[in-house]
């Protein structure tokens, strides 16, 4: 069976609270309470988005986000009570596609939720036989196979990842700003300044000779960023 949602939370009455909440907006959502179910639920399962918690009774999210990268590039939102900014980091650094602080409001996380559905969905079902691909005697950027190839060796990516580096790439050599960003990569007003810094600075990982001294994602101060090749 396919699921819009996975609801992954040992509090289960928020988890339920929310997956009946998303079921009652057409958001077809399953609810598990600890990594086990969890796994057992992927196994059996197809879902489009997970809601994940950290602190699970049998384990720890972010061991279980890591599992699942492994396997899939699947939308993970991290849904939390803890709030530093460390926690944030390590959610988004291990694959993670957002973060969202509880307690949460239910509006505004189905909000959230539509769009990343929404988001994925305008991606998965474009044409394959329309792309665009940049290539420079460094990094190759293939927008048809979603691959990225830095000195010939593929780079793994999250999806929000490459369509950050996509967006930037495709908007090369002029300022593109944090607002632009949100609206066009995101498409989603509640993102953060930290969750956009956090995904610049993987891709610079990635991507740059020198991360600290960036080449290619270039910062312009208060404003966002610039994709700079040797292009006039």
């Amino acid at each position: 069976m396919i699921y819009d949602c996975l609801i992954i939370d040992d509090e289960k009455m928020l988890a339920d609270n929310t997956c009946e909440y998303f079921n009652m907006f057409e958001v077809k959502t399953a609810a598990v309470y600890c990594k086990e179910d969890a796994m057992a639920f992927l196994k059996e399962n197809g879902v489009r988005l997970i809601l994940l918690d950290i602190n699970l009774s049998d384990g720890s999210g972010f061991e279980l986000c890591k599992y699942i990268r492994q396997e899939s590039d699947i939308p993970i939102i991290f849904i939390s009570a803890r709030n530093t900014d460390d926690d944030k980091i390590i959610a988004l650094n291990i694959g993670g596609d957002d973060y969202v602080e509880k307690p949460y409001s239910l509006g505004v996380l189905l909000a959230k939720v539509k769009v990343v559905l929404r988001r994925f969905a305008e991606t998965f079902d474009r044409n394959p036989d329309v792309g665009s691909i940049y290539e420079d005697d460094r990094i190759r950027i293939d927008s048809v196979n979603k691959e990225l190839y830095v000195n010939g060796e593929l780079k793994k990516l999250t999806n929000m990842e490459f369509m950050l580096l996509e967006y930037l790439v495709s908007n090369r050599n002029r300022l593109v700003t944090k607002t632009e960003l949100f609206d066009n990569v995101w498409k989603d007003k509640f993102t953060s300044d930290g969750t956009l810094n956090v995904h610049i600075r993987k891709l610079r990982e990635a991507i740059e000779p020198d991360s600290r001294t960036p080449k290619y994602i270039v910062t312009v101060w208060k404003e966002g960023y610039r994709f700079v090749t040797g292009e006039s």
